[in-house]
Order: C-alpha cells, then sequence, then structure tokens
C-alpha cells in the first residue's frame, strides 16, 4: 500500500455537528454551550486510504479523533522494521501524546479505509481554556483516562510476552 503525504488530508467543509461531537468520549460531561464553542472551532478532514497522516518522529501539534474510518498504529522496532502496534476506529483519539508532553510523534499514523478525522491542535485547547476552564479540566482528564487505559492494554500486553519468553528460555 503506498504511502501518500501529499495531500494527507482533504478539507472538510461543514464543522461538525454538536450532536456528532457528544458522541466523542473525550467530550463526555460537557455542555451544549461549550459544545457549540468546539463545533465553531474544530475542524474536521477527510483522508484517503494509504496516506500517511504523520509520521514517528514528526513535530506534533495536534491531535486527532477518528469519526468515520480506520487507522493502523505504526511503531518502528529499534532495528528500524516497521510493526503494525494498534488500529483505531470511530472515537478513538490519537497525537495526544505531543499535546501532553510536547515530544515528536511516538508513532506513524496511516488510514486504512476513507477516513474522517476531527483535528484539535493545541491551539484550541489553549482556547477551551480561556473560554471554559472547567471544560478544559474535563477534556484534558478524559485525555489521561484514554492514556491510562492504553496503558494497562500494553501492560497486560508486555507482562504476556515476558511470561512466553521466559517459558522459551527455560524449556
Amino acid at each position: 500500500m503506498s504511502q501518500s503525504r501529499v495531500p494527507v488530508t482533504v478539507p472538510h467543509d461543514a464543522p461538525p455537528s454538536i450532536d456528532r461531537l457528544r458522541e466523542v468520549g473525550l467530550f463526555g460531561a460537557l455542555s451544549d454551550e461549550v459544545l457549540v464553542h468546539l463545533a465553531g472551532s474544530l475542524q474536521q478532514r477527510r483522508v484517503l486510504p494509504g496516506s500517511t497522516i504523520f509520521q514517528e518522529g514528526d513535530a506534533g501539534h495536534d491531535m486527532f479523533i477518528v469519526l468515520d474510518g480506520e487507522v493502523e498504529v505504526i511503531k518502528h522496532s529499534r532495528r528500524g522494521r516497521p510493526q503494525r502496534v494498534a488500529m483505531l476506529g470511530p472515537s478513538d483519539a490519537f497525537g495526544e501524546m505531543s499535546i501532553i508532553d510536547v515530544q515528536p510523534r511516538s508513532a506513524t499514523i496511516r488510514a486504512l479505509a476513507p477516513t474522517l478525522l476531527l483535528r484539535i491542535a493545541a491551539e484550541d485547547l489553549d482556547a477551551l481554556y480561556r473560554h471554559d476552564v472547567k471544560s478544559y479540566a474535563i477534556v484534558v482528564l478524559n485525555v489521561a483516562r484514554d492514556l491510562s487505559r492504553r496503558l494497562r492494554v500494553t501492560d497486560g500486553i508486555l507482562a504476556d510476552i515476558a511470561a512466553n519468553v521466559l517459558d522459551e528460555y527455560v524449556r
């Protein structure tokens, strides 16, 4: 599958609807007034299958939520070998780590199907902070909960791998 980088995304003219934002777990518990504010500032992007949305090591100043479609998360091993580590679908977020820790992208993200993304830039979060600090705190807490959930899953996978390697070594 080709990895096109230009154009990665095609702008989507219509802003997200409040109902659409309400379906996204990241925005859980936000008021309609705040959802209206977000709908007026957030951008939707259509991504073509096979398009690389960003690459491991790129600078990151935004995160994305999959509204429709599917993307894969690819991490390179120390030997430089690409490995799919996750597949994400509707309501899943990615890219949030670069907003929180201000580090380069930790993985490559590629669209597997025609995908509609919601882009949330660091500036959008800053604007939310200035608009309603309580809603900002809710969004950041929801991001932290999602990262915690993913870390728990990863810990379980690593424990299984370590146990399997140890079992093989003992044999």
